[in-house]
């Protein structure tokens, strides 16, 4: 699967002295990941930390397939809101599932903090506003959900906003504890993180297929096999090429960074922006001085047209950045477009699957997709540990595809 088209900024920002190698040959382990992107960095950290013989495979190099797309936003609120997330799934679980992702946010600073390289972790804020009249009473709702179940937010109005920023939204909701991240770092220093606690990593090394029997699971690469005890399948959005999930979806993103700005003076606090629409605009800017601007997500172009694609939609991003920052020297820098994947009910995959013994699956699909690796991370480290987890249950993949709030 081609996962990313056109030039993703990212892999600029760091050229890596560590060199991994391709298997060849056998070799044996308590945990195969395979993927070797956010969710696979994430968790072979947490596993290698914890004494567990880890191997991670990716058929690529590490950290050049979604990773290298992500924008790196870092939010504990989400595309799904908490009022629609309690909607659907009840108070308890939807007020968790937030609880989660407010806890990941957490992890994620204290591991990020850890790390050489930088990965460019920096607390920010994050700035929702109603793209139209209509959905300000959506924002007053939820304003309200975030308050009572004690999630700090602010509500601003049309002339709060207009004090702040150089365009005007008719109101916004203001979060806090959030942050940017440089994903391609990121993952590259969790990596390297992760050696240091023991584990090995191998790139250009693609899993054939898999074998499963009572002793764990025999994993086929071209010039070797590994024998594990257990298996975390970290594919992204490619393990749909492994086993469907009826509850996803994928779709085209697309992205864009500008070239260094001289002044982002009129950017209130570098907060991370987003819209009520859908599909939304968000944007937010780097260490650099650029801004990123991604959006505009579609049913994914043919092969053909995919570049081009990626071109004329960075055009498209770059007008509509100009409508809220009316800022001299504007140009693009990078543009690409990515695979993206969705779930219909909001949540992540994450766990066990009845077809696949000692096997466990990553699949935080979602516009909080860094967000809800660290969750899954975190349940399957404990679930490979002995520690039963009930929050397992909230993202399984045999869930059912009409939930109920009761």
């Amino acid at each position: 699967m081609d996962l990313v088209y056109g030039t993703p900024y990212w892999p600029s920002t760091y050229k890596s002295d560590v060199d991994y190698p391709s298997l060849n040959g056998d070799i044996s382990c308590d945990c195969l990941i395979i993927g070797g992107g956010m969710g696979g960095a994430l968790t072979s950290r947490l596993l290698a930390e914890r004494g567990f013989d880890t191997v991670v495979i990716d058929k690529r190099k590490i950290a050049h397939g979604s990773s290298s797309a992500n924008t790196g936003l870092l939010q504990y609120t989400n595309d799904k809101t908490l009022t629609s997330c309690i909607n659907t799934f009840g108070e308890a679980k939807g007020v968790r599932f937030y609880q989660l992702c407010r806890e990941a946010m957490q992890q994620l600073s204290e591991i990020a903090g850890s790390l050489k390289p930088d990965p460019w972790f920096i607390p920010r804020n994050s700035f929702c506003f109603a793209s139209s009249e209509e959905d300000v009473s959506l924002l007053e709702e939820e304003y309200q959900t975030l308050q009572k179940h004690g999630f700090e937010a602010e509500l601003w109005n049309a002339d709060q906003i207009k004090s702040h920023f150089p365009f005007v939204k008719p109101a916004a909701l203001y979060t806090r504890g959030d942050a940017e991240v440089n994903p391609y770092r990121f993952v590259q220093g969790l990596f390297e993180s992760a050696v240091q606690h023991g584990a090995r990593i191998y790139e250009q090394t693609e899993m054939i297929h898999c074998e499963y029997d009572d002793e764990g699971v025999l994993c086929y690469t071209p010039h070797g096999k590994i024998r594990a005890k257990q298996i975390v399948y970290a594919a992204g959005y490619e393990t749909q090429e492994i086993k469907k999930d009826r509850g996803a979806y994928l779709k085209a993103t697309y992205a864009i960074t500008t070239k260094p700005l001289s002044d982002l003076s009129s950017w209130h606090e570098q907060a991370m922006i987003w819209e009520t629409a859908r599909p939304y605009l968000y944007m937010r800017t780097t260490p650099d001085n650029r801004i990123i601007v991604g959006g505009l997500d579609e049913e994914t172009p043919d092969k053909d047209q995919r570049e081009l694609r990626s071109k004329n939609q960075g055009d498209v991003l770059l007008d509509e950045l100009k409508t809220y920052f009316p800022l001299d020297q504007l140009e693009v820098d990078y543009a690409w477009g990515a695979v993206f994947g969705n779930t219909h009910d909001g949540l992540p995959l994450i766990g066990t699957h009845p077809d696949y013994p000692h096997s466990y699956f990553v699949e935080g699909y979602g516009g909080n997709g860094t967000v809800y690796s660290m969750i899954a991370a975190s349940l399957i480290a404990d679930a490979i540990s002995g520690v039963q987890n009930e929050d397992m249950k909230l993202f399984s993949l045999t869930r059912t595809s009409k939930p109920s709030p009761a």
